[in-house]
């Protein structure tokens, strides 16, 4: 199955791009104004920086086995018995991801948008919509997303330049009161939102390139590209907001969007400003949904994942209304269980399997 179908470098790229943009537009201006408080901006710069570093640790990883998935060379690396477990946990961590993500999209619009509408209705229609994207294959979620790259480019540049107008410089300040560690905890923060669950890419990266060669590069302007844009909400969160309503607010970049009135004319446009986060979280479900199901495929030899799509499908949909009970408790564990485990899976896992087959290499050379 691995290698079969091949997507183009601009088409991974744009991926890489819409999985980094995902739910971090949404949540993490509040998550880093809640530690670097105005500073939150130089703390996004700052994990975009160490995104680029665990962006090139993949690079390295998936230069290693360029025509293998990560569950193929766990196995390879470590053998059976330690090989399987690795790629159950890399498994669940992806069926964990697909599961929030889609529980964040449905919380978002009964809070937001349409709060009288129960938030199964929202959950089964989006997980829908995922399913019918990986029935319909790779190449063609690959071809979606440099479709429709073109109109996410058009949309952030309206929202920037309407939302000019309304930055305060004041609520930046003081720029000179910068403290090193709740810059380095936002830091984390972004990292664990944005590049960590980059390891998902591994089930493609970069065997279902037709560039092998040329993968790397693609994947680390994906991931540059993609912070930038995380970068400048963040930025426009706090210059606009203030970092108090910015940390207390769920959705700082929704409340943002609200910000927006042309003379009097051009106002309330936010909802279709939510397009941008519609396009971006959908990727990013169907990139997680396809890093469960295709793993579980590879994991028990088969020939396509297809088969698996639509219980998958139910499983994560029941499975998104039960993995946070409330509100207070998806906060609580964002903040205390998901950064830690989010740096086991997206960190951890692949220095291992490094270091594993640095050691493999050595020994062979001797």
């Amino acid at each position: 199955m691995t290698g079969k179908v091949q997507i183009s470098l601009r088409q991974f790229t744009v991926l890489v791009m819409f999985y980094s943009i995902g739910t971090t537009i949404l949540v993490i201006p509040a998550a880093l104004a809640a530690t670097a408080k105005q500073n939150a901006w130089i703390a996004a710069f700052a994990g975009w920086l160490l995104s680029l570093i665990i962006t090139a640790l993949y690079v390295k990883l998936g230069s290693l086995f360029p025509r293998r998935s990560i569950v193929q060379y766990a196995a390879l690396l470590t053998g059976g018995w330690i090989g399987k477990p690795i790629s159950l946990l890399f498994i669940f961590y992806s069926f964990v991801g697909a599961a929030t993500v889609l529980y964040y999209m449905g919380n978002f619009m009964t809070t937001q948008v349409m709060p009288e509408t129960p938030i199964e209705a929202f959950i089964v229609l989006f997980a829908g919509l995922v399913v019918f994207g990986l029935r319909l294959g790779l190449e063609v979620l690959a071809r979606t997303a440099e479709i429709l790259f073109p109109w996410f480019v058009v949309l952030f540049v309206v929202l920037t330049i309407f939302l000019l107008p309304e930055i305060e410089m004041k609520n930046i300040r003081p720029v000179a009161e910068i403290a090193f560690k709740p810059i380095l905890s936002g830091a984390i923060s972004y990292i664990s939102y944005s590049s960590l669950p980059l390891i998902v890419f591994f089930m493609i990266f970069p065997a279902n390139l037709n560039r092998k060669r040329e993968a790397g590069k693609a994947f680390l302007i994906g991931t540059l590209v993609g912070g930038i844009f995380v970068i400048i909400v963040t930025f426009l969160c706090i210059s606009i907001l203030g970092a108090d309503f910015t940390e207390r607010n769920m959705f700082p970049s929704y409340a943002l969007a609200k910000k927006i009135n042309i003379g009097n004319f051009v106002e309330r446009v936010e909802i279709l400003i939510a397009g941008i986060w519609f396009m971006t979280i959908f990727f990013k479900t169907v990139l997680y949904a396809y890093g469960f199901v295709a793993g579980l495929a590879h994991l028990f030899e088969c020939e396509d994942y297809r088969p698996l799509v639509l219980p998958s499908g139910m499983i994560l949909a029941a499975s998104s209304l039960v993995v946070y009970p409330n509100v207070v408790y998806m906060l609580e564990f964002d903040s205390t269980v998901y950064v830690p485990f989010s740096f086991a899976i997206g960190l951890a896992l692949p220095l291992l399997l490094l270091l594993v087959a640095g050691l493999i290499r050595k020994k062979r050379n001797h």
